[in-house]
């Protein structure tokens, strides 16, 4: 099944940008289709791979950070082609 997860990662301290950085890295590191604006990372493919990368590339972005959130939000499709059309 393919899936499309929009996720912001915010780190709650002084010093956020290189933790951010280093995940947005791994996630364009990992094969995945991965789509950035200033506000969110979308990720896009198949929900075995998505997450099992998901899986270990939050941990480690947890782990270096003291304090933060990760907004996710999960679509059931690969939402990688979209184009407004207004």
């Amino acid at each position: 099944m393919k899936i499309s997860v929009e996720l912001t990662f915010s780190p709650l301290q002084d010093n956020y940008e290189a933790a951010i950085i280093e995940f947005i890295k791994a996630l364009r590191n990992s094969g995945l289709t991965v789509l950035e604006n200033p506000l969110s990372t979308q990720v896009y493919g198949d929900y075995d791979q998505v997450f099992n990368i998901l899986q270990d590339e939050i941990k480690k972005a947890f782990n270096s950070i003291e304090i933060g959130l990760m907004y996710m939000k999960i679509v059931k499709t690969d939402r990688s082609t979209y184009e407004s059309n207004y």
